[in-house]
């Protein structure tokens, strides 16, 4: 295995623990392995690039109390470089209006809405202040989404983050996902991407860890791709979605034990 330059991590149930606490585990015991994990990257000379559905100021705040200069915020839409920053959003353009605003005038959100009345909501109240994405709660197929969106000529992608237990009374399904409506050209995997393109980064110099559906397109660009054991033990139909992929590993512990063991893994057999 080649020497690993750099760690691409979720936030959420894989570097946090219970409540999204950088020094909890995944009951909520007091645990420091997520820092020693990262102190292993440090003394390696790894650097460790954050990739998240949440906000800008939300994952800049996370980016910049773990020391990395990096970070993929709002489902791969946008990439922060130290002082630059680098948008996926392909023909929606930024400079003129948020991206949020141009999707929300396209029609697409109402079209989902109407769609699947009852199957899906806005997750609130994560789905305000977004520049980028739109944010939805439900169970809707998705494949059947993007039918519907390229019979309409929409440039966007509807893409599901895992399973949740917040829901309104009016949501009529059992399972309830978390899905981003966001453009055809943002993503995980592409925000990935780019950032290997700019460190010159060869794929088997690279590992991800996440724990959902929307983590593992990164599979497809990194060398290794880590899924901790509780994104398994939530949606356990995920492992569908990896079968096909060699690069793949669940790990044995969830959340930020799952993210230590990813880690001091894989950099003992970078060695």
């Amino acid at each position: 295995m080649s020497l690993v330059r750099c760690v691409y991590t979720d936030l959420d149930g894989t570097m946090l623990g219970r409540g999204a606490s950088l020094l909890r585990d995944a009951e909520g015991n007091f645990s420091t392995l997520a820092i020693r994990a990262l102190e292993a990257c440090h003394r390696a000379g790894v650097e460790v690039v954050i990739k998240s559905g949440r906000r800008r100021a939300q994952v800049h705040e996370d980016a910049r109390l773990i020391g990395q200069p990096a970070f993929i915020y709002e489902m791969g839409a946008g990439l922060v470089d130290g002082d630059e920053e680098v948008f996926l959003t392909g023909s929606f353009d930024p400079a003129k209006e948020t991206v949020h605003d141009q999707i929300e005038r396209s029609g697409a959100p109402r079209l989902l809405l109407e769609s699947f009345p009852g199957r899906l909501e806005y997750h609130a109240p994560w789905h305000t202040d977004r520049h980028f994405s739109h944010l939805f709660r439900g169970h809707i197929p998705v494949a059947e989404v993007e039918k519907l969106f390229a019979e309409r000529g929409l440039d966007l992608r509807l893409v599901d983050n895992g399973i949740t237990r917040r829901r309104s009374p009016e949501l009529n399904v059992d399972e309830v996902h978390v899905y981003h409506l966001i453009p055809a050209a943002a993503g995980k995997g592409r925000a990935v991407a780019t950032h290997m393109r700019r460190r010159g980064l060869r794929p088997e110099e690279t590992i991800a860890i996440g724990d959902s559906r929307g983590d593992l397109e990164v599979a497809d660009v990194t060398g290794r791709f880590f899924l901790v054991a509780n994104g398994l033990e939530h949606d356990p139909q995920i492992r569908d979605s990896f079968a096909s992929r060699s690069n793949v590993t669940v790990t044995e512990e969830p959340m930020t034990a799952g993210f230590y063991e990813a880690i001091v893994r894989s950099l003992a057999e970078s060695r």
